[in-house]
């Protein structure tokens, strides 16, 4: 099992402008509109201390892509339209486009796995693991298929998750990390899945549970345990449903405490910050006229709410 980094943290020694500037869209746009005069100034001023990282050049991978797009010709489906390119095979038709709400976006979703993902791709290393929504991975695997709905230097595939473009029982694992929640129809997608999956094969699958809204580029649907088994009892058999470290609730806390913070502004948001754990223990309807509830953005109630309510009517056929 070979592996290929395209990312890596920045340092005075080994900092490349156009490496910089890939792995930090933000710092590219502030390049192109005059604010900032290079990514090497951004970097020295800022970029050092944030330990920003950059991206190397696909010339790395490109053999190893082409070795892997040749090996994996004969799991892909005839039925369905698709193009060869160097790059990856593109099966995101436009039909797909409109079906399943998939638009182009500036989100970038790019991770690195985590220790029980890793344990996962080496157990399969003589065969092949399909990461379903993979996103843009810092590092490439040889024996790992990155699928997407964007065309990253990383994507192997491209296409919807709820019409795989794989023949049946082509895979000894699935990686499904933090996708389920951000497609259409994970009911359907979670079934492709299985159907792809070899007999015996191995399925790992993350969704945020009470996590505030991230969209790459919607985010649809969160999971309780239940739901998260709901989906796949019916094909496969379960294991164990856990909880560790990378995804406790600290990381749920954490993340809507930084959201409200962000969403106030002035003595508001003095004020917050002050705040004790202690001050949050009475009824939630004592806060209502505090002003770090009353003046938290329009933005910031959407991502964080604790509901949303939907109102809509049926058209008149004519």
């Amino acid at each position: 099992m070979a592996s290929y980094a395209l990312e890596g943290l920045v340092t005075d020694q080994n900092f490349d402008e156009g490496a910089y500037l890939l792995a930090n869209p933000d710092v590219s746009n502030a390049v192109r509109s005059g604010e900032v005069e290079s990514g090497l100034v951004h970097f020295q001023l800022l970029g050092r201390h944030e330990e920003r990282r950059m991206r190397f050049p696909t010339s790395l991978i490109s053999e190893a892509k082409k070795r892997k797009l040749s090996d994996i010709k004969s799991i892909l489906r005839a039925d369905l339209k698709s193009v060869e390119t160097d790059s990856c095979y593109d099966f995101l038709s436009e039909s797909l486009r409109t079906q399943f709400n998939i638009i182009d976006t500036d989100s970038v979703s790019s991770n690195g796995y985590d220790q029980y993902a890793m344990k996962l791709i080496e157990d399969n290393k003589d065969g092949f693991v399909l990461d379903c929504g993979a996103g843009k991975r810092p590092v490439y695997f040889d024996n790992v298929i990155n699928f997407e709905i964007a065309d990253y230097d990383s994507t192997d595939v491209r296409g919807v998750g709820e019409v795989l473009p794989f023949i049946d029982d082509s895979f000894d694992a699935v990686l499904s990390l933090a996708v389920l929640e951000h497609v259409k129809d994970p009911f359907l997608c979670a079934r492709e899945i299985a159907r792809v999956l070899k007999p015996g094969g191995s399925l790992m699958c993350c969704v945020p549970f009470l996590q505030p809204v991230h969209g790459y580029p919607h985010h649809y649907y969160n999971m309780t345990s239940q739901g998260l088994q709901n989906l796949f009892s019916d094909y496969l058999d379960i294991n164990e449903v856990k909880v560790y470290e990378s995804i406790s609730p600290i990381w749920s806390l954490t993340w809507i405490l930084q959201s409200w913070v962000a969403g106030l502004k002035g003595q508001a948001k003095d004020d917050f910050m002050q705040m004790k754990v202690s001050d949050f223990m009475g009824s939630p309807g004592k806060y209502l006229e505090e002003a770090f509830v009353k003046e938290l953005s329009t933005e910031k109630n959407l991502e964080l709410a604790s509901a949303t309510v939907l109102f809509a009517r049926k058209p008149i056929k004519e």
